[in-house]
């Protein structure tokens, strides 16, 4: 159990590669219909896209703590300001993809932390399909979708 042990990439049977060794976790953050999201720097793995904060868990976190420790590397969130809510899993068996879902109080700011970030905003839930989106947040984005609007 070490301190960022999860960092690696590994061999799916979807045929993919994914960043993560014992799986990865991403936080998104609701507040008044819109969700905030990253614009990735273009050196990253799919960059220069639009998704939510996020990383590879290491093998001691539960996916909430790895979302809320991403977010608070990538976006410097105080975690204190936010309610978890729910949680989707996109199961590709060997490996996993924990999506958290958390209300943001009004109190909470975000802003770039390191140089994977462009610039972090909130956007309107309805116009989330209009930026140019990370591919594997655009194939669930339909789903995560649906869970934010009920």
């Amino acid at each position: 159990m070490a301190h960022r042990d999860g960092d690696g990439w590994i061999e799916c049977d979807c045929a993919a590669k994914h960043w993560g060794l014992f799986g990865a976790a991403g936080l998104i953050l609701i507040r008044d219909q819109s969700i905030l999201m990253q614009h990735r720097a273009p050196w990253v793995h799919n960059g220069d896209t639009w998704g939510i904060p996020g990383g590879a868990r290491d093998s001691h976190e539960t996916p909430v703590e790895a979302a809320l420790r991403e977010a608070n590397e990538e976006i410097g969130i105080d975690t204190k300001l936010l309610t978890v809510m729910d949680e989707f899993v996109d199961d590709h068996g060997p490996w996993r993809y924990h999506t958290i879902l958390a209300k943001a109080d009004p109190a909470l700011i975000a802003h770039e932390m390191n140089d994977e970030s462009l610039e972090v905003k909130w956007i309107s839930i309805n116009k989330v399909e209009e930026q140019v989106l990370h591919p594997s947040f655009a194939k669930t984005w339909p789903q995560l979708k649906s869970k934010l609007l009920l």
